[in-house]
């Protein structure tokens, strides 16, 4: 081929990839536009908590909005330990959070791993009924949980938030159950040969493999039970039992909704939210391969 030939072939060749490369370009542009503008519509309502919760009371409804406080007045934080318990409302928080995440991880993991790896007659209907479980409203169960409840003698004490996580969530088993399915049997098949019993398999080989999604299992569990208000509301009656969320509701009436308390309000909500933030912020790379770990295999 001519000199002439081989230059107008890479003319040719390099304007065919500077349009892939700008095709591309662009694709990616547009993804990442479209990301960002997500993430700052998510992040702002964050960022909005933050700054109410450290501006004075005659900052709160200017317009234009201002973002950022000046000055600073931390004497919302100081105002809100005046007007509620609020050290004991996180502690009760705390302690129902941790235990029902502890009851959720245990019972859940056994329940998947039965479905998952052994073998009982009638295994597939009773999991499908657990799943239909899922379907039923929690306002159906609520006034017969509520007399078990009382007959227990347990109601105004935080041992109805805890003790009902210690028989498992049909959901929380389900996401249990599709990655303990993703273990390879060989696995199994070995530990057994070995001479490993059913729990022994369980312990030493699901947990340690299912540590991702247990990890996610234990995320949403907490959140639920921290963010949880109809329960307290059912169950609690002595503001020495509160929850964090209780006394939030409980602070907004004391508050009032005048400019002068709208930062208190914001500053307690804002301690509800950072331990959900910081759990999250831990624990965020195991949720993610929790997820994508689970599949859908039947």
């Amino acid at each position: 081929m001519s000199e002439s030939g081989l230059a107008v072939k890479r003319i040719a060749s390099f304007r065919i990839f500077s349009k892939g490369w700008r095709a591309k370009w662009l694709t990616l542009s547009t993804v990442h536009l479209v990301l960002t503008l997500m993430a700052v519509t998510m992040i702002a309502p964050l960022v909005w908590l933050i700054s109410s919760a450290l501006k004075m009371p005659d900052q709160q409804y200017i317009y234009p909005p201002q973002w950022i406080p000046n000055p600073i007045r931390w004497q919302n934080f100081s105002d809100l330990f005046k007007l509620i318990h609020m050290e004991i409302y996180l502690a009760n928080s705390t302690l129902v959070a941790i235990w029902s995440v502890i009851g959720m991880c245990f019972s859940s993991s056994l329940a998947a791993f039965s479905f998952a790896r052994l073998r009982f007659k009638g295994r597939d209907v009773v999991f499908y009924i657990l799943l239909a479980t899922l379907m039923v409203p929690f306002a159906i169960t609520m006034v017969p949980t509520f007399i078990i409840m009382r007959q227990l003698k347990w109601v105004d004490t935080l041992l109805p938030l805890i003790v009902p996580n210690y028989f498992g969530s049909g959901f929380m088993v389900f996401l249990l159950r599709q990655s303990y399915r993703g273990i390879p049997q060989d696995l199994v098949d070995a530990a057994l040969i070995d001479g490993s019993s059913f729990i022994q398999t369980y312990w030493y080989i699901f947990l340690p493999l299912g540590m991702p999604i247990m990890t996610t299992v234990a995320l949403l569990t907490f959140l639920f039970s921290w963010n949880d208000l109809l329960g307290p509301l059912i169950y609690l009656n002595s503001p020495s039992h509160y929850t964090v969320q209780l006394g939030l509701a409980l602070l907004k009436g004391r508050a009032g909704s005048g400019l002068q308390n709208y930062g208190v309000i914001m500053a307690g909500s804002l301690i509800g939210a950072l331990p959900m933030l910081v759990i999250y912020a831990f624990g965020q790379k195991y949720f993610v391969q929790g997820l994508s770990r689970t599949g859908l295999r039947g």
